[in-house]
């Protein structure tokens, strides 16, 4: 990637540009710590841009049957896919993912290529009232923002524009400041494939700017959102406080596993360890709490440390490295500063030494008390705590005793006893015999409590970027 340019500009109906006053943010390399670039900050100015260029586009764009837009849908997921190799070196530079699980251009691409062919959502019709037909229509919101994450960010920007895009509206997508770069050259793949000038925009900022003036901006009808709780609810405030346009969040996650004594323990010790070792732990539905009946507590732990220190660390952009460092300056020293306060509380298990750079060492903490700060706060890194419990009420009770409810799991070859469980988990998702990053593109995905409004799926999303009429028909003689 060093042989190529770098696109840092701004794209804007349909073409790349400079920020306004021309000012731009350092992107340091989360692989090497040096400058990697300078990308445009998105203003005030170039929002108000972006969104009069979507709302100028949207009644074409609208206007276009499904089988149109999906053409353009198609042409795009092809370019994701061909781009594999130059997206997963871009984000191995920009927050540290190792190439060798980067799976994010095939399952984005799958988004783009499932709405090309899937986005015809039907109204219905009603002779329940006598002397009237009713009918209901479906129909986009126009505007669109989408404000993504920096740890997976070519997923979230396919979850995003893909639904949106088919369902008729015209979007503006902000990326995070930490990992611009896949989303501006997704941008050069919009435009390859033809996609009308406004109809897809992408901008580079940090939040409290051009974040903050899409949440307030009075012509954005819909606003998607995936990130902390914290900025969730500053944007809903935003939202609420302009034109309370529609929200969809899913914010952050403190995902528990509860292990039962029946449990297969190697396939669970295994399933654990990946889920919050992937991306370094940097993944809202990590499960970072892991409860395991008292009985098994010493056979699961001795499993469960075996597979999370042998991982590899090392370079991201080697494909034989499978942890990468956390993503920059910030969120490592964020995942240090609770590992200190884990030490105060818990008992750590795993080795204290320091790695160099950014990486951190894989952490265990067990007997963590359960109102303990790294038991109630997104850690966001590959520190875990691991508990015991003696009945199931108990280890129910203490997984839904916290604020977030995004993705839970529970291990046992009892099936009543897994169904019972699952029901009772506060939590968006509930894998049974598996856990995150384990989900169904066809079944719904958000969160319950502080992790998010609405949910997200192939099937769900596109109802969350459209608007349903009624229309009351009287028909006489009917």
């Amino acid at each position: 990637m060093t042989s190529k340019i770098i696109e840092t500009r701004l794209f804007i109906n349909g073409e790349f540009r400079p920020s306004s006053n021309e000012e731009t943010f350092d992107l340091p390399s989360a692989r090497s710590g040096e400058l990697l670039a300078r990308v445009y900050e998105a203003t005030n100015e170039d929002v108000n841009d972006a969104v009069a260029a979507a709302k100028t586009a949207f009644p074409a764009w609208a206007a276009l049957s499904p089988y149109e837009r999906g053409r353009f849908l198609v042409k795009l997921a092809d370019l994701i896919s061909e781009s594999h190799i130059e997206l997963a070196h871009l984000e191995a530079e920009s927050m540290g993912r190792p190439v060798s699980s980067y799976f994010d251009a095939v399952a984005g691409s799958k988004w783009f290529r499932y709405f090309s062919e899937a986005a015809y959502p039907q109204g219905s019709s009603s002779l329940n009232t006598p002397g009237y037909i009713n009918i209901t229509l479906k129909q986009p919101v126009g505007v669109v923002a989408a404000i993504i994450p920096w740890n997976a960010p070519l997923v979230f920007l396919c979850k995003k524009l893909a639904p949106a895009l088919a369902a008729g509206n015209a979007v503006v997508l902000k990326s995070s400041e930490k990992a611009p770069l896949t989303s501006l050259y997704v941008a050069d793949l919009v435009k390859k494939a033809g996609f009308p000038p406004g109809v897809v925009n992408i901008l580079s900022g940090h939040g409290p700017g051009a974040g903050a003036a899409l949440a307030s901006h009075m012509d954005v009808r819909a606003l998607s959102f995936t990130g902390s709780n914290r900025t969730g609810k500053l944007i809903s405030k935003m939202a609420t406080d302009s034109n309370m346009k529609k929200l969809i969040f899913e914010l952050g996650g403190k995902s528990p596993a509860i292990i039962f004594d029946d449990a297969d323990v190697d396939t669970a010790a295994r399933d654990t360890q990946f889920s919050i070792h992937l991306m370094s732990g940097q993944t809202c539905m990590a499960n970072s709490r892991i409860y395991v009946h008292r009985n098994i507590a010493e056979r699961f732990l001795e499993k469960f440390k075996t597979a999370f220190t042998s991982n590899r660390m090392g370079d991201p952009t080697d494909p034989n490295t499978n942890q990468g460092p956390q993503a920059d300056k910030i969120q490592h020293a964020t995942v240090l500063r609770y590992i200190e306060m884990g030490k105060q509380t818990g008992t750590l298990v795993t080795d204290e030494q320091s790695a160099p750079g950014f990486f951190i060492n894989p952490t265990i903490f067990i007997d963590v008390p359960e109102d303990s700060q790294i038991m109630k706060e997104e850690i966001f890194g590959p520190v875990v705590t691991i508990n015991t419990f003696d009945t199931e009420a108990e280890a129910v009770a203490n997984a839904n005793n916290t604020e977030y409810g995004l993705y839970a799991a529970v291990y046992t070859k009892d099936l009543d006893r897994a169904m019972r469980v699952a029901s009772r988990l506060e939590a968006g998702t509930v894998g049974v015999n598996c856990t995150s990053p384990t989900k169904g593109d066809d079944t719904p995905f958000g969160g319950q409590k502080g992790s998010g409004l609405q949910r997200e799926s192939y099937l769900h999303s596109i109802e969350t970027f459209m608007e349903t009429k009624s229309v009351l028909i009287k028909v006489v003689g009917l």
